[in-house]
């Protein structure tokens, strides 16, 4: 049980070190200027309401020599390295050389609801025929979601496989079964700290007070997971378990002499 509590909790922390989409090579071809529902999203948070229809316009900018083709746009939204919702919308347009070109989506999300909850980094994309992007646009979505949408669901998983961890660990000391190696009790504690970071992480997101950045989801899940390890690492030693003592007895010998 406690290795597929460590499995589990340590997914979320190999999601935010490892999982980071890779960069497109392609990256910087086109300077957006996207708006939601006329409102700029760079450096902004925007609200979408799944059960409204969204006005996107986005106008590129291309200062190259050559004409740019665009084949979709992608409106996604990423916490903890991974993408918990995306949409395609295929729309092919050419942007000539040092000209602008604005087109405007109108986007229907109502599955968003079952997708995402809150505070989201967030992104609109435009795309090249071999799914190259082209040009990009960061923000904040606050979305107006279901708590038991996906992102719900991962992070009340996470509080779960937490709470068994924390659980676990202790009852592990209470039970004077942890390692005598004080660095082996501080691993067995790592987890619930790796956990408890990602629980901090999500919770914050969905009540909507911070978005889950890497400059703020690495340091709050390291934090934690090195609070964590110095408890078990400061636990104090355990104490083996008394040992009853054997009463030995040894029959009484009769000697007998021959007379």
């Amino acid at each position: 049980m406690g290795r597929v509590i460590a499995a589990g909790v340590a997914l979320g922390l190999c999601a935010i070190l490892l999982g980071a989409p890779p960069a497109s090579a392609e990256d910087g071809r086109l300077d957006l200027a996207v708006t939601l529902d006329d409102r700029p999203i760079t450096n902004a948070t925007v609200t979408v309401d799944p059960a409204k229809q969204l006005e996107l316009t986005v106008t590129a900018s291309n200062s190259g020599g050559t004409t740019v083709r665009v084949r979709s746009v992608r409106v996604s939204g990423v916490a903890l390295a991974l993408t918990f919702f995306a949409y395609d919308t295929t729309a092919p347009f050419e942007v000539p050389a040092h000209s602008r070109v604005t087109r405007i989506f109108v986007l229907d999300m109502a599955d968003l609801s079952g997708q995402a909850i809150g505070l989201l980094p967030s992104s609109v994309e435009l795309l090249d025929a071999q799914r190259v992007t082209l040009g990009e646009v960061s923000t904040v979505a606050d979305i107006r979601g279901s708590f038991w949408s996906v992102y719900g669901a991962f992070g009340l998983a996470m509080l779960v496989l937490t709470v068994l961890a924390w659980l676990t660990a202790l009852l592990a000391l209470a039970r004077h079964r942890l390692p005598a190696n004080r660095w082996r009790r501080g691993l067995r504690f790592l987890p619930a700290g790796f956990g408890t970071g990602l629980v901090a992480v999500v919770s914050l997101s969905v009540l909507r007070l911070v978005p889950p950045e890497p400059a703020i989801e690495i340091p709050v899940v390291l934090g934690a997971a090195v609070i964590a390890f110095l408890l078990g690492y400061l636990t104090p030693h355990p104490t083996p378990a008394p040992v009853d003592a054997e009463t030995v007895r040894f029959p009484d010998s009769t000697t007998e002499f021959n007379r």
